[in-house]
């Protein structure tokens, strides 16, 4: 089975930085979407950036549009979010995704269209 590993997560003070990393088992499909969703305890899953793995066509939520930077390394079967001037309400567990079918249509906010996901890795922002 693919697995996706998450890594990254901590503590962080509001305003501040963190780079997570995703790290895939084996090669990632040259058709496949990787992306970056987020769950706070009580609250749905909910969509934050995703990347294609072809030519790193990039889609961001418009909550974190110019705070939040995604990218990717082929080579090395990883994707990274940098996450700049976090805010506490941002709190919460960060999944890595990928959509191995991806269409190419733009749909890619929807969590039900990814095919694999990782545990996840906590981030907290205090205030």
């Amino acid at each position: 089975q693919v697995q996706l590993v998450e890594s990254g997560g901590g503590l962080v003070q509001a305003g501040g930085s963190l780079r997570l990393s995703c790290a895939a088992s084996g090669r990632i499909w040259s058709s496949a979407l990787m992306a970056w969703f987020r769950q706070a305890p009580g609250k749905e899953r909910t969509f934050v950036a995703a990347i294609s793995w072809n030519v790193g066509r990039t889609y961001y939520a418009d909550s974190v549009k110019g705070r939040f930077t995604i990218s990717r390394d082929n080579a090395k079967n990883t994707v990274f979010l940098q996450m700049n001037s976090l805010k506490p309400e941002e709190t919460a567990v960060y999944y890595c995704a990928e959509d191995r079918f991806y269409s190419g249509t733009g749909d890619y906010g929807d969590a039900n269209d990814y095919d694999y996901w990782g545990q996840g890795t906590q981030v907290t922002v205090s205030s």
